[in-house]
């Protein structure tokens, strides 16, 4: 027997307060702390990409030519999507240039025309046929950002034609291995036409009304069909907008009203030494720090208008202030929920993630044509998955897929224009307007003629359904209708198009917990590897 009895029991005394301290402290990391969800879902992270029609990445799906690049073969039982069949293909199809499939080798493309009004066009009154005429690119080089000039061939001597071109299981693996494994979505909508920051913020407010007409990209009615960027950002270059109207909100807003934890984490935020974008040598300057692509395209890695909280006062970061610690990460200080990328991975390594989660690649990398590619984005997806699979996160993550706009790409698939416009200084989808019933404009507000074009959307997760087609109609606004049922938010309201939004609900089975479902894929290959 101890000849200090009382010594052992304190120590087993000890031993048992510090394992309850650590399962309260696991509580509180695995998110106990946070409000109660609608599903099992406790964490959400969006990778929200660039610049990409769902016909661009999956028209063939599920079969790849395997002519090149990485191999890819279905798995029995796979479902068809609503892809490019007969007699859409060549040389049959309505468009003044066919269909046609780019190769592992042309995975750096130019960029096409992706504007509000020459998109539409490009629908013409849904005939889907003038795609080549009205957004069609006739570069052929890209050179980067001076001095760094690497000129790269994106055309391949198919001039406007090449907005034509679409790719498959060889070159976008990864994506096809994802849908192979989880959920995809094939009837899935931009909520609205146009670029980058329409379809930003409709992702994180469901409305582009309300801003300021200090930029050409503001249209007289105070809606946003361009790409000004944040007023006020350190990292402003040009012409730029603000949200004024006061009833204006975002999930931001709720979120904070919920007491729910959640951050925008974007590459290149705060980043502190690299190459910069205009002089070609080494700089701290964070708003010109990039990467050149696999091609060797040089981009910068943060695009200000890229960043949508950064356009609400409520929301805002504008002088891209760090968090005042990690513990603080997910919640309100001065970095007011707008991070570095780098921030979000610490939070994870310190255990705490917030429960939602944006995430935003750095330029090279975010899919965007002219200065990214599909290898260069599926680096950062691969990577970004994988690392959550191996955290004690996954059993109740859900990573949703989806993309900011189209690039202009072609899509032959319309979807249902579920909010009207009738500017005839904007909108042409039936020539000067798109659409006059006035009851089919939310809030009365102008210039968000939608939904606009076809995009990829998928669902990764352990409770996402397995190789799973879902063909229900969603768009943006359906992640930010998620968000709102699942932490019991509420809507936006002021017209937001959240109210119209379909349900993502169809791609999860949340009766069975599959938390033995994890996929890890080689970053450069897009194949399926060991952990």
């Amino acid at each position: 027997m101890s000849r200090h009895p009382l010594k052992k029991w304190a120590k087993l005394a000890l031993i048992l307060l510090a394992a309850v301290g650590l399962c309260e402290a696991v509580q509180a990391d695995t998110g106990r702390h946070e409000p109660d969800t609608t599903s099992p879902i406790k964490h959400l992270v969006v990778i929200f990409q660039e610049n990409v029609s769902f016909d661009h990445y999956f028209a063939a799906y599920p079969n790849a030519a395997n002519s090149d690049g990485s191999a890819f073969w279905p798995k029995p039982g796979t479902p068809t999507v609503n892809g490019l069949n007969e007699p859409l293909l060549a040389p049959n199809n309505p468009n003044s240039a066919q269909p046609f499939r780019l190769s592992y080798d042309q995975a750096e493309t130019c960029d096409q025309d992706h504007a509000y009004t020459d998109e539409q066009k490009a629908f013409d009154n849904g005939l889907m046929d003038k795609f080549v005429e009205t957004v069609g690119v006739s570069n052929t080089v890209k050179v980067g950002i001076p001095p760094l000039t690497t000129a790269v061939p994106c055309a391949y001597g198919l001039g406007k034609g090449l907005v034509m071109g679409y790719y498959d299981g060889n070159t976008v693996t990864a994506l096809w291995n994802y849908a192979q494994n989880f959920a995809m979505n094939d009837n899935s909508y931009s909520t609205g036409f146009g670029p980058s920051s329409p379809g930003a913020l409709n992702l994180v407010s469901g409305q582009t009304h309300g801003f300021a007409t200090t930029s050409s990209a503001v249209t007289a009615n105070n809606t946003v069909i361009g790409d000004p960027q944040p007023t006020g950002d350190i990292c402003d270059t040009r012409d730029n907008t603000t949200s004024i109207d006061p009833n204006n909100k975002n999930i931001g807003d709720l979120l904070n009203a919920k007491g729910v934890t959640w951050g925008w984490f974007q590459g290149g935020f705060r980043e502190s030494s690299g190459t910069s974008a205009v002089t070609g040598q080494p700089t701290s300057n964070t708003c010109q720090i990039g990467h050149s692509n696999e091609a060797g395209v040089f981009s910068a890695d943060y695009i200000p208008h890229h960043e949508p909280f950064q356009y609400f006062a409520s929301t805002a970061n504008l002088q891209h202030l760090s968090p005042t610690s990690v513990s603080m990460i997910g919640r309100t200080d001065q970095a007011n929920h707008q991070y570095d990328l780098t921030d979000f991975w610490n939070a994870v390594g310190a255990h705490r993630m917030p429960a939602v989660s944006f995430l935003k690649a750095p330029g090279y990398q975010d899919g965007h044509a002219g200065y990214s590619d599909p290898l260069d984005e599926q680096q950062f997806i691969v990577d970004t998955i994988n690392r959550l699979e191996k955290t004690g996160y996954w059993d109740d993550t859900a990573v949703i897929i989806l993309y900011d706009d189209s690039d202009g790409w072609y899509d032959h698939q319309m979807g249902p224009i579920i909010n009207q416009s009738n500017d005839s200084a904007h909108d042409a989808l039936r020539g000067t307007d798109c659409g006059t019933n006035a009851n089919l404009m939310a809030g009365g507000y102008p210039d968000r003629c939608g939904y606009g074009p076809r995009q990829p959307l998928l669902v990764v997760s352990p409770y996402a359904k397995t190789n799973f087609v879902d063909h229900t109609v969603t768009d943006q606004t359906s992640v930010l209708r998620f968000i709102e049922d699942n932490w019991q938010t509420g809507g936006i309201g002021n017209g937001s198009l959240d109210e119209k939004a379909g349900t993502l609900l169809n791609m999860f089975n949340f009766g069975r917990n599959q938390t033995a479902t994890k996929l890890f894929l080689d970053p450069a290959t897009g194949l399926p590897v060991r952990p």
